[in-house]
């Protein structure tokens, strides 16, 4: 066993680990932060999508030991008890969300792209999904979704 100190939305943890310990796993069983889901276990489907230092990874293929020093932000980071993200809000008003195992992996990744730049194009919306799967086909609503949200924090009239 093995200690890694790392920061998940907001609060600093100091976790022990086994050496084959994924990051996945210490967010859903040692944190029980279920919001990250684990779908093909291959970094193919990023639906274990969180943000990692302000850059997302697929969370089945980093290992616990690489998380060590870093600020992790899970779907549970976003929004307050009180109040959803304005991204999520995005997603529920543009009827985005489907049978929903995407989706935490989705809101991710349209936080970084948004973080990054506040008006993306469609298709660097487009770009910024492209590791996230959705097999209930329904991008364009996400995307509509994302520049929605886009448009909800610059504080724009929709």
């Amino acid at each position: 066993m093995n200690e890694i100190a790392l920061n998940v939305n907001g609060i600093d943890h100091i976790i022990k680990i086994d050496g084959e310990d994924r990051l996945i796993d210490v967010l859903r069983e040692g944190l029980k932060l279920t919001g990250t889901k684990e779908g093909c276990g291959e970094g193919e489907c990023g639906a274990c999508t969180v943000i990692m230092d302000g850059v997302t990874v697929n969370s089945c293929m980093v290992m616990a030991f690489q998380a060590d020093g870093k600020e992790i932000i899970t779907i549970e980071g976003l929004g307050t008890d009180e109040e959803i993200d304005p991204i999520q809000q995005a997603f529920l008003e543009e009827g985005a969300v489907q049978c929903g195992f995407c989706i935490p992996g989705m809101v991710l990744s349209a936080k970084v792209v948004l973080d990054n730049n506040p008006s993306p194009s469609r298709e660097e919306i487009r770009e910024s999904i492209s590791g996230n799967l959705c097999r209930c086909t329904g991008y364009n609503k996400i995307v509509d979704a994302i520049e929605r949200a886009g448009k909800l924090l610059r504080g724009e009239s929709l």
